[in-house]
């Protein structure tokens, strides 16, 4: 008899998939690891301490929180040694494949011998929205598992391979990959670019994520801080990010805005959304990671989609 072991994208699908009665184990793997600095060696040491540091500094994550919720999770992760089939439950965007890669990379590394299964959802039905696990009813659920991917050796290690490009200190080598075809990972090629373009653009030193923050305010002139976050959450394409990420966008961008009750942009800010100036030197931070790169050494050509060494 085989034995099986999920592994989910966080707390809420967690109790999803709980609810459909699976065989088998769940951990819930909680960390934003397309946030902060990473570093390639998944589950060490240094790995959490970096992370911790992160999440401490940006987010107010308390020691006691991370342990209880992270590091535990982690651990029971690494006591679930007997399952000889590993699932993972993730989805199309960037904040779930960036922790996709990292789980695949701990999995080739600790668990050689299982089989490892993806469940991916996202192009779902014959419309262009692409679906998170939690919008799809229990009959598509139990469809999609059904029909899990099994991931080849090649597939596992080139995961491994796409991670360790995202925790170098350059964007250009993930630039240049182009063979995501070969492999079983349909959104991976698109997150990847999503990725790059959160790089500053050269035209104004915001990156595609900070343009589209301030185009909706510019567009939608919501009514309060909330209604704006809901904006762009709503219109966010293939970050995946949640409220918290992008309320730290915002406030690093507060002195481009007049009010947020209603949500006004400033002269500065208008100018800047026009590409009229550029906002780089005054948002620059020399301790902003994107993977294992420096977020400011770098710049994003929107004309020829390609990144720039400073």
């Amino acid at each position: 008899m085989s034995s099986q072991l999920h592994i989910t994208n966080g707390d809420s699908f967690t109790q999803k998939l709980e609810s459909l009665q699976l065989k088998g184990e769940i951990i819930t793997w909680r960390e934003m690891l397309c946030e902060g600095k990473t570093e390639t060696n998944v589950g060490s040491e240094s790995f959490w301490k970096t992370r911790f540091d992160f999440l401490h500094k940006n987010y107010k994550v308390s020691k006691s929180w991370f342990v209880e919720k992270t590091l535990k999770e982690y651990r029971s992760l690494c006591n679930h040694k007997q399952q000889d089939q590993i699932i993972l439950w993730f989805e199309y965007d960037l904040f779930c494949q960036i922790n996709m890669l990292a789980v695949l990379s701990w999995l080739k590394t600790y668990r050689r011998d299982a089989e490892i299964s993806l469940v991916c959802s996202g192009d779902e039905d014959e419309t262009d929205k692409l679906y998170g696990l939690n919008e799809l009813s229990n009959e598509q659920l139990l469809d999609l598992y059904e029909n899990r991917k099994v991931l080849s050796r090649s597939d596992i290690e080139y995961a491994d391979y796409v991670w360790q490009l995202y925790c170098s200190d350059n964007p250009i080598r993930l630039e240049n990959l182009t063979d995501f075809n070969n492999y079983q990972f349909d959104y991976l090629g698109d997150a990847v670019k999503a990725h790059l373009k959160r790089f500053p653009s050269i035209k104004n030193g915001l990156n595609a994520i900070e343009n589209k923050v301030l185009e909706v305010a510019a567009e939608k002139k919501p009514r309060s801080k909330k209604a704006f976050l809901n904006n762009v959450l709503q219109d966010q394409g293939l970050y995946g990010f949640g409220d918290s990420q992008y309320d730290r966008v915002i406030t690093n961008l507060k002195p481009l805005f007049t009010s947020f009750n209603p949500v006004r942009l400033s002269k500065k800010g208008k100018e800047i959304l026009d590409r009229k100036t550029s906002y780089y030197s005054l948002i620059k931070d020399n301790e902003a990671y994107l993977g294992g790169a420096l977020k400011y050494n770098y710049l994003y050509n929107t004309d020829s989609d390609r990144i720039l060494k400073l």
